[in-house]
């Protein structure tokens, strides 16, 4: 409940915050680096900019992109995975063998080439298209596994002797045992969306034209010299800050369904 309260938090913070307490970019030279006050809750940054709008207005983008993340990468692991295991044959090994190179490959470095190969400023959808590129084989190959492991039990034997066609034994036979593992899953790939995002945009490598929490970090510690001016001390952690508190919402959340899905876990308590 912890888990399920805290990541409820970040999307009210996320949807309604926005429209509540936009974000103003113009610079109040006048105001710098203030310190938390009724007006500036969290003070302001180097430009005398709110620092709480910031954080707010950043994590409208920050949970977009992890959420879309979850739902492609999940998706993509999906198809290949069920069609993999359904399928056999040359075309299991073929998927398998694509799978195998996505998973040898260091996901991050080449997330760093693809997202670095591109100039433009990119929508939500595509940064987390880009991220679950590199996301998706390890979970595909879990799914195979799973698809494998249940084709071989007596109702889906029972389902092929009564000439249930394919789409039936997918949908209706197979596809109710793997919701639990999905959706564990995805809650894994939203965490690795956040901070794959996060990430590319401290580096720098993604364009961008909004407050991002990756930008704010970048500009603490190389613009301002954070580590060592700590008038820029809050302007540095409150992102973190919240990256933390959002990534032990979704773990606490992750381990929630666990044990609503396996009852091993639940006896064992």
């Amino acid at each position: 409940m912890v888990g399920v309260a805290i990541v409820a938090l970040f999307i009210a913070m996320a949807t309604l915050g926005p429209v509540l307490l936009p974000f103003d970019n113009t610079y109040y030279l006048t105001k710098r680096y203030q310190p938390p006050s009724w007006e500036h809750p969290l003070g302001t940054d180097f430009a005398g900019r709110d620092v709480l709008r910031q954080v707010i207005n950043g994590s409208r983008d920050v949970l977009l992109v992890a959420f879309l993340v979850g739902i492609i990468t999940t998706f993509i692991a999906l198809v290949v995975g069920i069609s993999s295991g359904m399928v056999g044959g040359r075309f299991d090994a073929a998927l398998m063998a694509v799978t195998d190179v996505f998973l040898i490959i260091p996901s991050f470095p080449l997330l760093l080439i693809i997202a670095a190969s591109l100039p433009r400023t990119l929508s939500p959808f595509e940064v987390a298209f880009i991220i679950s590129i590199v996301g998706w084989a390890g979970l595909a190959r879990s799914i195979r596994a799973q698809v494998l492991s249940t084709r071989e039990k007596p109702f889906i034997e029972a389902a092929r002797c009564l000439n249930l066609s394919n789409i039936h034994i997918i949908f209706s036979e197979i596809m109710p045992n793997l919701l639990p593992y999905i959706a564990v899953s995805m809650v894994y790939s939203v965490t690795g969306g956040v901070y794959s995002q996060v990430s590319l945009f401290f580096l720098g490598i993604l364009p961008f034209t909004s407050v991002n929490w990756g930008m704010m970090i970048n500009i603490a510690l190389y613009n301002e010299n954070a580590l060592i001016n700590t008038k820029a001390w809050i302007y540095l952690f409150s992102p973190i800050v919240c990256i933390v508190l959002l990534q032990t919402g979704f773990i606490l959340s992750q381990h929630a369904l666990e044990e609503v899905f396996n009852p091993r876990l639940r006896s064992e308590e």
